[in-house]
């Protein structure tokens, strides 16, 4: 296939996947088929589209040919020409499409990671690769714990519905688990891109969506104070040849003062339940840096102590990465560095810890250590935003 072919149909895919696959789940009413579909049509445009040209409308296309292809299995239904008159491509999926293809996802017959990864793969568009670096586990693993769903989802055949108030319940750990991950890969991807405003703003709507669902969850409140905290300073993070500008040196004023001041009034009344929990605690770190005037007025001494929260409520090496990060504004970059080295050989391939330790070598004379541990961070990650901010560190730019 032509690059732009490729590149296009890649977007189109990125973009489209999910609520094309949510769709035909919804009007075919069968899992696996809606996902074969899908690939079909990924497939037939792969063959197609270097010949005829890339069409107008991508997506539609790709809902053309999945919806032709399904044309056999509905025909064998006695209801086959109500099911056809409504499989249109909408302009949006109806609003519950995907969060329910989510939550089917992470029925509790599935085991809870393989609930997570089918989600992503399926549901968020995502990436084997993408999924494995979010879990820091190996691509196969991934592969497989997807295929194993798959099946089970088929074998049990797992209805397409949003459940029982008690199931949802049940289940809602593992859908605010997906919304985790799809926001932190938009908000900085590990793929080749920076980031991704799609992947944000999915997030965003569908844990707006779930907290309509479940109002009183402090949880998922939390989560979607979270999501909108980090929308808010958007159009500080990146200039517009696409680098990264740290927090520090980001201009506040293009941060979305009103966005933020709804997401910590959502955040206080969550508190107010007094049933604290992680998603709540990030929320909370992040709001301490969106509500500090500026870089020197950071609260350092609060955030450590939401660290501390975090790491009794849901230990991690990450956490503890993200704590050794804050305790150098509080207790300087020689603890912070202690602090660090606890966890790395636990975050080995994680290019955050490597990054981390270079600055903290560097402010404490350490050049030469802290060169080697940039190159070990540029080795680890396919952002384009971070490889330009290491390379410029080693003065490779």
């Amino acid at each position: 296939m032509t690059d732009p072919a490729r590149d296009e149909l890649a977007r189109a895919v990125r973009e489209h996947a999910g609520r094309l696959a949510a769709v035909l789940v919804r009007l075919i009413g069968d899992f696996a088929t809606a996902e074969d579909l899908v690939q079909d049509a990924v497939l037939t445009a792969l063959q197609r589209w270097p010949v005829e040209g890339v069409p107008d409308r991508p997506d539609a296309w790709l809902f053309t040919v999945a919806r032709n292809r399904g044309l056999d299995l509905l025909r064998r239904e006695g209801n086959h020409r109500a099911k056809l008159a409504q499989l249109q491509w909408p302009v949006r999926t109806e609003p519950d499409d995907r969060l329910r293809l989510i939550v089917t996802c992470c029925h509790p017959a599935l085991p809870r990671a393989a609930q997570v990864a089918l989600t992503l793969r399926v549901v968020c568009g995502l990436t084997t690769a993408q999924i494995a670096r979010a879990f820091l586990v190996p691509e196969s693993t991934v592969a497989q714990r997807i295929t194993r769903a798959k099946r089970k989802i088929a074998d049990a055949a797992i209805p397409y519905r949003l459940p029982a108030d008690e199931d949802l319940t049940s289940r809602i750990g593992e859908v605010r688990t997906v919304i985790y991950l799809l926001l932190n890969e938009g908000y900085l991807a590990t793929a080749d891109h920076a980031h991704s405003h799609r992947l944000v703003e999915d997030a965003a709507w569908l844990a707006a969506l779930l907290h309509e669902l479940v109002p009183d969850d402090p949880e998922t409140a939390g989560l979607l104070a979270l999501v909108r905290l980090h929308r808010a300073r958007t159009g500080a993070r990146f200039t517009s040849e696409g680098r990264i500008v740290v927090l520090a040196d980001q201009d506040r004023s293009q941060w979305d003062q009103t966005a933020i001041a709804e997401a910590t009034a959502l955040l206080a009344r969550a508190a107010g339940r007094r049933a604290p929990g992680p998603y709540q605690l990030q929320a909370a770190i992040v709001a301490c840096h969106a509500e500090a005037a500026d870089w020197a007025s950071t609260d350092w001494e609060q955030i450590v102590l939401l660290y501390d929260m975090l790491l009794h409520l849901a230990p991690s090496p990450v956490v503890r990465l993200h704590r050794g990060i804050a305790l150098r504004y509080t207790k300087g970059p020689r603890a912070a560095l202690a602090e660090v080295d606890t966890i790395a050989d636990d975050l080995e391939g994680h290019h955050l810890l490597h990054a981390t330790r270079a600055e903290l070598l560097r402010a404490l004379g350490d050049a030469r250590a802290a060169e080697a541990a940039d190159e070990r961070a540029l080795a680890l990650t396919a952002n384009p935003a971070e490889r330009t901010l290491l390379q410029e560190r080693l003065h490779w730019t």
